[in-house]
């Protein structure tokens, strides 16, 4: 198939099931705020480096996790009753971001959060579309995590952490608030161990899509990017 050319004035994306095996879609368009929720509402994300277009990806499979399935490492229980971190939600998005864009991605390090991404998350953080979760060591960011909201789906797009643990601890807060919030899914994009040990797995791109559909016309609670007083992930 051929790779789809958006045009900036035009909010248009191509099914995301024309994606080529390796889940690029389309190049071009922009990164306003109007396109990014449209690209994620159609599970469609930006991912591109330094120097190239904007590049459009929905791969083929999708790992996702359900939050009410995760599955907390014992270690990592010690680490979260020793209460090493304290995390936060939303309290640090530009530092979340610029933390992540010093981290790897895939086989590549720091050069897929380039800066006209970062200013385009910032934008959607000031919209209350995407969220942060942060840890931190007294006063000091060690680590956290960043995504999008669209209904009741959560993006993950990245992680970084400064702390052994940190963004784990991070994103075991965020799974169980997302449970408690009555999301029903979250968007791990591609497959790694990682992630796979928290009790994500892979599903198909249609049935990824087919769920999507559903979920991202569905409110969660409305208690949503609150964090309740005295929160413990695990009770």
């Amino acid at each position: 198939m051929s790779i789809e050319y958006l045009r900036t004035m035009n909010m248009w994306f191509p099914d995301p099931e024309e994606a080529g095996p390796d889940g690029l879609l389309a190049f071009g368009g922009d990164l306003s705020p109007e396109r990014l929720v449209a690209a994620y509402a159609n599970g469609i994300f930006p991912w591109y480096g330094p120097g190239e277009p904007i590049l459009w990806w929905c791969p083929d499979p999708r790992l996702v996790l359900e939050p009410s399935e995760l599955h907390i490492p014992r270690s990592l229980r010690r680490v979260i009753n020793a209460r090493r971190f304290r995390i936060t939600l939303d309290e640090a998005f530009p530092a979340v971001i610029g933390g992540c864009a010093h981290v790897c991605r895939g086989d590549d390090v720091g050069t897929w959060l380039v800066p006209e991404m970062i200013e385009a998350y910032n934008r959607l953080h000031a919209l209350g579309v995407a969220h942060s979760v942060e840890a931190w060591d007294g006063d000091e960011l060690v680590g956290g995590l960043y995504g999008v909201a669209v209904g009741r789906v959560f993006f993950g797009e990245s992680m970084f952490h400064l702390r052994p643990d940190a963004s784990k601890v991070a994103f075991v807060h965020l799974a169980r608030l997302l449970e408690r919030w009555d999301y029903g899914l979250v968007d791990c994009q591609q497959t790694t161990h990682h992630l796979l040990r928290f009790g994500a797995y892979e599903i198909s791109r249609a049935e990824f899509l087919e769920r999507l559909v559903r979920l991202r016309e569905e409110r969660p609670a409305p208690s949503a990017w609150i964090m309740p007083e005295g929160f413990d992930p695990l009770r």
